[in-house]
């Protein structure tokens, strides 16, 4: 039972840099544009510069 006493502080400190992390991405906009990636993928116009 000793054993919780460490790891409950760390499973929630864990947690919230985590939660922290993630909502610094969202604050951020690396979820704004999800289709653009996926269609800049398929194009083709590198291939006609050469």
């Amino acid at each position: 039972m000793s054993v919780l006493i460490y790891l409950l502080p760390m499973a929630l400190g864990l947690g919230l840099t985590g939660l922290v992390g993630f909502m610094w991405t969202l604050r951020s906009g690396q979820y704004d544009d999800l289709d653009g990636a996926a269609v800049r993928v398929l194009s083709d116009d590198d291939l006609a510069k050469h």
